[in-house]
């Protein structure tokens, strides 16, 4: 009796230890932030300073150069596949439809611990797509979606 019980929990334990092979990940938190005209999205390292300073930026728009996404995330791939964090971006819709952008950059999965990665757009995109109205923001293993987060009006 005791047999198919022991052929049962080690069918188990090989099923979960294969299973536990695939990518895994997560976008745990996305701060997007203004730039002024110096590409600083604050004045010191204080909080409580960079948020007043986003303040200001949303108020007085003619000192913003662009927005960048700061992007907390967290993945660990046995296989070492190309991850990549993306964000997508809608702008003030002009005419029919809201002119969108596509920010990408490969990262490196490992460890126990949740690393950040920096996403700016600037320049002429930035003036392109006008303020930033919705974005989203995905962690992919090659063409499989890991996470998504995204804002409220996305």
């Amino acid at each position: 009796m005791r047999r198919p019980f022991y052929l049962f929990s080690l069918c188990c334990l090989l099923a979960a230890a294969l299973s536990a092979e695939a990518a895994t990940g997560r976008v745990i938190k996305v701060l997007p932030h203004f730039l002024d005209l110096q590409g600083r999205n604050t004045l010191s390292p204080s909080l409580h300073e960079r948020d007043a300073y986003q303040a200001f930026l949303r108020q007085h728009t003619n000192d913003v150069s662009g927005v960048c996404f700061n992007v907390q995330w967290k993945a660990r791939d046995p296989r070492t596949a190309p991850m990549k964090l993306r964000v997508e971006a809608r702008g003030i819709v002009r005419g029919d439809l809201p002119p969108q952008i596509v920010l990408e950059q490969e990262v490196k999965p490992g460890g126990w611990f949740s690393h950040w990665a920096t996403l700016t757009l600037t320049g002429e995109e930035y003036r392109k797509i006008g303020r930033v109205t919705a974005w989203r923001v995905t962690l992919w293993a090659g063409d499989q979606l890991l996470s998504e987060q995204k804002s409220f009006l996305w």
